[in-house]
């Protein structure tokens, strides 16, 4: 019996470094590690020890005789990725090993050296949610250094708490992982202290060695439409954080008393909204959900979910994962707007829906319905069911209202004359994340984050930066051990040749700074 690797997949390579017969891939030192969708176990060559479950921090690993119906395709995706890429043999017998089961290791290599007299460093980090989280433990770990984890919220977590649907459980998991840190020794953790309101970034940088700056994209991109401010149009992101219980975010702040909403965007957290609005509230009420968002979505009046993308089903911006398990959703149709002939010709020219790789994504729409919608009728379900209706090869160009969003006026595909119409109560913007300025460091508005080299700040010297901040907002929660490794070691690089500024405050004087200030 082997196993494989299922939709949670984090990419953090926690499994990999476990594996006694490098049967995971791609690896870190391999070039498609941080490329693909998940990490996928090769079946020729795992011998069913079960280590890398035991390290999966999200609960993605299962043995595959006991997959689920909606997790069985996850056996072919594991193995279709190792056909025909030329990946080596890595189970038992291939050149180079020197044992039944272990595999031949490399020689050992170490990219930081730190000097024997290397003293503790007193390190802040703003933030925290996986990127400042993935820093602390390289720091805690690997040095004597010890940490002052800085959240301007109530409650520790980041996106992790605020931005994971409650219906991904396993996901949030990995939130226990980056927990156990909040209690260690050489960590103080300062909750509801805004750098910027409460302390300056001078001050922070005063008393400790280093900052590192954590602290995401908490913005949203804009489409740039008239209407896009009417009420009833929102960003996807509140309606994120709205049903995770967001103290920033009313109870109020979304009402679903229309029977059709339009959401622009065709990613993960569109998929996410989507999911979340046509779900039975009844399979949500055991999640961690809001109180106020299950009570919203029990009165909803929602039947049907348009997601918009403007390229074809092949270009779709979700993960093929995501996409697979929306298929298997009780209770819910999807449907295919079959308004322009290249959406078809896309899925049926799509390799397997079974395959790996962007390539083949087309081909997961293979067995979903296709139906020119009728866009001036009301949402055609019945019985109770709901559905999701997949838009390509459109956008929106308005949103229209008399002091409330009526419609969402859209572009037309290949066939289909002049522009359409679609009836809405409610538009999610969902087309990407966004950084803001922070206060006291330099910001690149055109890229929304902050001017770095190797996660040094520009100009800040002993000021660093990591995650969403750091890269834009691109990649998912194991992106950020990789992205926290290269700022950790930039700093260490720094601490060993003396360019750290020394700090003229200590540790107790920065919590009485601190509890004075909030």
């Amino acid at each position: 019996m082997t196993f494989a690797i299922t939709q949670n997949c984090c990419t953090d390579a926690a499994c990999v470094a476990v594996c006694p017969v490098n049967c995971i891939h791609p690896t870190p030192g391999e070039r498609d590690f941080g490329t693909t969708e998940t990490l996928y176990i090769d079946p020729g060559a795992c011998i069913d020890c079960g280590a890398c479950a035991d390290a999966c921090p999200v609960d993605a690993v299962h043995p595959v005789a006991e997959l689920t119906p909606a997790q069985q395709p996850y056996a072919g995706i594991n193995a279709a990725y190792f056909e025909g890429t030329g990946q080596p043999a890595s189970g038992a017998g291939a050149e180079g090993d020197h044992g039944p089961n272990f595999h031949a290791w490399g020689a050992p290599s170490f990219d930081r050296v730190l000097p024997a007299d290397f003293a503790p460093l007193r390190v802040a980090i703003v933030g925290t949610g996986p990127a400042g989280m993935y820093a602390a433990e390289d720091l805690l770990l690997h040095t004597r250094s010890e940490v002052t984890l800085v959240d301007r919220l109530p409650a520790p977590g980041g996106l992790i708490r605020y931005g994971v649907a409650p219906d991904h459980p396993a996901t949030k998991r990995i939130g226990e992982t980056f927990a156990r840190f909040h209690t260690h020794p050489r960590v103080r953790l300062h909750l509801g202290l805004d750098v910027g309101t409460h302390i300056t970034a001078d001050e922070l940088a005063a008393h400790h060695d280093a900052v590192i700056y954590a602290v995401g994209a908490a913005s949203d991109r804009r489409l740039g439409v008239p209407g896009e401010d009417l009420p009833g149009s929102i960003a996807a992101t509140t309606f994120v954080a709205w049903y995770n219980a967001h103290p920033e975010v009313a109870p109020d702040a979304v009402d679903l008393s229309s029977d059709r909403v339009v959401v622009v965007g065709n990613g993960n957290v569109a998929l996410d909204v989507a999911r979340i609005l046509v779900s039975d509230p009844d399979s949500l009420a055991g999640t961690a959900i809001a109180g106020h968002a299950l009570e919203e979505l029990r009165r909803s009046k929602v039947r049907e979910v348009v997601l918009l993308g403007r390229r074809g089903p092949e270009h779709a911006a979700c993960t093929g994962t995501e996409l697979l398990a929306l298929k298997n959703l009780p209770g819910v149709d999807l449907v295919v707007d079959d308004h322009d002939a290249r959406i078809g010709t896309a899925i049926d020219a799509a390799g397997a829906a079974g395959a790996a790789g962007a390539a083949h994504k087309a081909g997961l729409f293979r067995d979903v319905p296709r139906e020119a919608v009728d866009w001036s009728a009301p949402p055609r379900t019945a019985g109770g069911r709901r559905r999701i209706v997949f838009r390509f090869h459109s956008e929106p160009l308005a949103l229209h209202g008399d002091g409330h969003l009526r419609a969402v006026r859209v572009t037309s595909g290949a066939g289909e004359a002049g522009e359409r119409e679609i009836p809405a109560g409610l538009a999610l913007r969902a087309i990407g994340y966004r950084g803001v300025p922070q206060a006291g460091l330099p910001f690149d508005e055109e890229s929304g984050t902050v001017p770095h080299e190797g996660g040094r700040v520009t100009g800040r010297p002993g000021t660093y930066v990591v995650g969403w901040i750091k890269r834009g907002p691109s990649g998912g929660i194991g992106t950020n051990r990789r992205c926290a490794a290269e700022t950790v070691g930039t700093l260490l690089a720094d601490a060993v040749a003396g360019r750290l500024p020394a700090p003229t405050g200590g540790a107790r004087a920065f919590r009485r700074l601190a509890r004075r200030r909030r």
